[in-house]
């Protein structure tokens, strides 16, 4: 018998960083995400795929059950193979099943987006296996990758959120975000990919006056989600970047690359990687292109 998981891809716009100390964060699940079919064989093993979304493979393994139970890993060199090793063993201890009551799996995944996108490989992948395991996806994550899990909230809900941790429990509110002035809304690919571990550890490590800082970012956070002006929309993306900018200690990513811009350029995520939002009037492609950035996405390409 075989089954198929499907998880959304996510994109972070307000509340980076912030989120990991209760801050509201709002999340955009993305028309991208990644797919885990799942079918019995017999061996006493996981053999597994990983395709890209060109088709091509970007990871192969065997994983014996005995693997997973007792957690060995491979030499250091398959760092991809000891990750899911990894994430399959903490998904054993919650729920022992799928090993116990199994001969053996043919497990593959596909990217309906490049991988190097940096819109949740490892959040799809968490949120398909706790579907496939039947166990809590935010446990799952906790327990393996960490942070805050507003991509794992992406990866299962098909609209607009406001994600917020209270008491290191996740709140999950649905919302209605679907603004006049989307066309004026661009996503730009940096191919600058940070590792979103390092960042948080960083930012532990440097943050400032956290609460006044998240009393600030919860009030623009509200006045982004329920604007219906351009004008107040990009007065409040730019407060949040030189509030992030002054509690991270860091550049905002306009006056690090795109000083000349016509417009207000937005990091999302980890700053300094992966995608940027874009509030435009015009339509921005020569600029970036001839700046080295060809890939510029709408927002009604990139968001469900």
């Amino acid at each position: 018998m075989k089954r198929e998981f499907y998880s959304n891809g996510k994109l972070l716009i307000t509340g980076e960083y912030v989120v990991l100390d209760g801050a509201k964060a709002f999340a955009l699940p993305t028309k991208f995400g990644q797919n885990l079919i799942v079918e019995e064989t017999n061996g006493n093993l996981i053999h597994w795929q990983s395709f890209d979304h060109d088709g091509s493979i970007w990871f192969e393994a065997n994983i014996p059950f005995d693997s997973i139970i007792k957690k060995e890993k491979a030499d250091l060199s398959q760092n991809i193979k000891n990750t899911l090793i990894e994430i399959l063993h903490e998904a054993y201890k919650t729920n022992s099943d799928f090993i116990t009551k199994s001969k053996g799996y043919k497990i593959t995944t596909q990217l309906t987006f490049p991988k190097n996108w940096g819109l949740g490989t490892s959040s799809t992948l968490i949120n398909n296996i706790a579907q496939w395991i039947n166990i809590d996806a935010y446990t799952l994550l906790r327990n393996s990758f960490g942070g805050s899990g507003y991509d794992v909230a992406c990866a299962s809900n098909n609209s607009p959120i406001i994600y917020q941790l209270r008491e290191e429990k996740p709140i999950v509110t649905a919302i209605n975000f679907h603004p006049d002035f989307r066309e004026n809304l661009y996503f730009v690919y940096l191919n600058q990919k940070r590792n979103s571990k390092n960042a948080i550890a960083e930012y532990f490590r440097n943050r400032g006056d956290i609460f006044k800082a998240i009393s600030k970012i919860d009030k623009i956070t509200n006045k982004i989600i329920t604007t219906e002006s351009l004008e107040e929309f990009t007065k409040e993306i730019e407060l949040h970047e030189i509030e992030l900018s002054n509690l991270l200690s860091m550049s905002t990513i306009k006056e690090s690359l795109f000083e000349d811009f016509d417009g207000v350029i937005k990091s999302l995520g980890a700053w300094g990687g992966d995608f940027v939002m874009v509030i435009s009037k015009n339509d921005p492609k020569k600029y970036f292109e001839e700046k080295g950035y060809p890939i510029v996405l709408e927002y009604e390409k990139m968001i469900l």
